[in-house]
């Protein structure tokens, strides 16, 4: 079921990053990641349209929207490739007629995600914090 993230989903929703982002990120260092994991609740959920996946009582995937833009769409790895993501991302599309988001190019799980939903390429850039290149997609 998806339904709007609550201040108690948080500890589900981090756990739910943390695991994807070690299957999508390995590129990205230990010190960067803890430093997201200190901003999520703290910079980007006070400022997100939020929404989560929630099975058997507990939060397996989640979607947090700025405006038009994916600021994050994570699953967690025991459960992805059932839908879960897809329906997430339904429910963004049926907010926002147009979607932007920036995936990094070394994640090739998050590119084959959004190219199966239909997105494609705006610019490729330089994401100063990491020197990693992402790409800026639309939808």
């Amino acid at each position: 079921m998806i339904r709007k993230y609550e201040a108690s989903d948080l500890n589900d929703l981090l756990e739910t990053w943390a695991a994807a982002s070690e299957l999508a990120h390995p590129f990205l260092t230990q010190e960067f990641l803890a430093s997201e994991r200190e901003n999520i609740p703290n910079v980007y959920l006070p400022i997100a349209d939020t929404w989560v996946f929630e099975s058997e009582g507990q939060v397996i995937g989640f979607i947090a929207l700025i405006g038009n833009e994916i600021g994050a769409i994570f699953v967690h790895p025991s459960i992805q490739r059932t839908g879960v993501g897809t329906s997430l991302m339904e429910k963004a599309k049926a907010l926002h007629e147009e979607l932007e988001v920036e995936v990094f190019v070394s994640n090739t799980i998050g590119r084959g995600f959004y190219a199966k939903c239909g997105f494609t390429l705006m610019e490729e850039k330089l994401h100063e914090p990491t020197g990693q290149q992402v790409m800026r997609l639309n939808c």
